[in-house]
């Protein structure tokens, strides 16, 4: 094991529950859960992460549930986001194997969710949830593009929440805030 950010260790493969107590609290961002969403008949996925603090959301698309391809798609969705990367904690899922490339790459600390224990992930599983509004279980994952996954994404990412003071994902993660200008459109009813 290695040193890593402010002395957290690397290649962590401790459970949930061992993870810092910051994490707990969301006191900081950069304390992220992921998991996968399957596509009806096993047809593609999306690599789904959830930032615990700002609830902000990340996904991207994949044929398949490979290991080596996850592997690819997490730190590509993280690596901007690097400086912002303390702790990752995953399901148990074969799909999480890379894990010791995601930590070295991202230089964080990476946890696993104890066996049918969903709620250590719950915002991810929550995230999900409302990812599922735009792509239902019963969508082959394959026919959905990257580009209408970051459309959902951005709509996620821009939607007020009630936790964040009716503020929105974005706003937090980035720390600014959003002044909407334009004025809701007007609708007609009949009487």
């Amino acid at each position: 094991m290695q040193a890593g950010k402010n002395g957290v260790a690397l290649f962590a493969t401790g459970s949930a529950s061992e993870r810092p107590e910051i994490v707990e609290q969301r006191a900081r961002i950069g304390d992220w859960e992921g998991d996968t969403m399957i596509g009806k008949n096993h047809q593609g996925i999306l690599v789904t992460l959830a930032e615990r603090k700002s609830r902000y959301i990340l996904a991207g698309q994949l044929p398949a549930k490979h290991a080596e391809g996850v592997t690819e798609k997490i730190n590509n969705l993280l690596r901007p986001h690097k400086h912002k990367c303390h702790t990752v904690t995953f399901d148990n899922g074969k799909e999480f194997a890379g894990h010791e490339t995601i930590a070295s790459e991202l230089e964080a600390a990476i946890y696993f969710a104890h066996p049918y224990h969903s709620w250590e992930r719950g915002l991810n599983e929550n995230s999900n949830g409302l990812l599922r509004q735009y792509f239902p279980k019963n969508m082959k994952l394959t026919d959905v593009t990257e580009e209408q996954v970051q459309w959902a994404i951005d709509r996620l990412n821009h939607r007020p929440r009630k936790v964040l003071g009716f503020r929105t994902p974005h706003e937090v993660f980035f720390g600014v805030s959003v002044s909407y200008t334009k004025q809701p459109s007007k609708v007609a009813l009949r009487i």
